[in-house]
């Protein structure tokens, strides 16, 4: 099993593999969909508070490097709890899409770099 997350890494963003679970995948033709659910672990940040789950965001499509000539979308639900003294929503600050596009950090910064020559 280990061999296998650590082949998922050299593959995928490495945050996914650490802190998501593969939940389904599709492909249709050239399109590969990637299903990814943040696991039920509390931020460390927030280890003081009594957190409770309390589901997922809306649903985030991005898109990533192509593997073997497949255009791949990840699609990644974000996990939320609830503070159960201030009733307050806790979430994690994850930073997973390029600013300004629907692609993930690595693969922006790969095709801005082709895009020099």
């Amino acid at each position: 099993m280990d061999n296998y997350l650590e082949l998922l890494k050299l593959i995928l963003p490495e945050f996914l593999i650490n802190h998501f679970d593969l939940v389904n995948n599709t492909k249709n033709g050239e399109v590969m969909h990637l299903y990814f659910e943040e696991r039920n672990t509390m931020p460390k940040e927030e280890s003081s508070r009594i957190l409770i789950a309390h589901g997922f965001h809306k649903q985030i499509t991005i898109q990533d490097f192509p593997l073997r000539g497949n255009t791949v979308y990840l699609h990644v639900k974000r996990r939320r709890w609830l503070d159960k003294a201030t009733k307050q929503v806790v979430q994690r600050d994850w930073n997973l899409v390029a600013q300004g596009t629907r692609m993930t950090t690595e693969f922006a910064a790969f095709l801005k770099e082709i895009n020099r020559y």
